[in-house]
């Protein structure tokens, strides 16, 4: 599917879910409410005093939501970290796998590269309406060692016309 078409039909869904995409819960809505209303989140994660419920649209779609609840299972934050103020926040050579996980979810690509010896975790995102990826570099122990961003390729033009 090219990239144009999995961006299109995102929108598409969030447009559809309306009044329940997960940036419109407020805070203090009960987990059962918010899983009521959203349907089950992609990952959820253990937190102190608490737990991460995170409704991530990678591949296709350039957002992950976090939704943070305290120990009675209230709201009590809800978060789009798919933004590059979010990811200054990454401790290169301390974060790890987990870490990563539970901020921004499964990526939308991981791959391997000639100069590095380990994984790159590519996420989709937003910066001011531009396509771009975030790509994270993790070594063997699964520790950050780079992070770096680029320009999402452009799809491929296809040539509609049939001779």
């Amino acid at each position: 599917m090219n990239t144009l078409r999995a961006t299109v039909l995102a929108l598409a869904a969030l447009w559809l879910v309306g009044c329940a995409a997960p940036d419109r819960m407020p805070l203090g809505s009960t987990r059962e409410a918010t899983v009521e209303k959203l349907g089950r989140p992609s990952a959820t994660y253990p937190l102190e005093g608490g737990e991460r419920l995170q409704y991530s649209y990678q591949p296709a779609g350039p957002w992950v939501h976090n939704l943070d609840f305290d120990a009675s299972g209230r709201l009590r934050s809800n978060r789009q970290v798919m933004d590059p103020a979010d990811f200054a926040q990454i401790a290169i050579g301390q974060w790890t796998r987990d870490d990563v996980l539970r901020r921004y979810g499964k990526p939308a690509l991981v791959e391997r590269v000639a100069r590095f010896d380990g994984e790159v975790w590519t996420y989709r995102f937003l910066d001011n309406q531009r396509r771009r990826q975030l790509h994270l570099h993790l070594d063997p122990a699964g520790v950050v060692r780079q992070v770096l961003s680029t320009d999402e390729p452009e799809a491929e033009p296809r040539d509609n016309f049939v001779e």
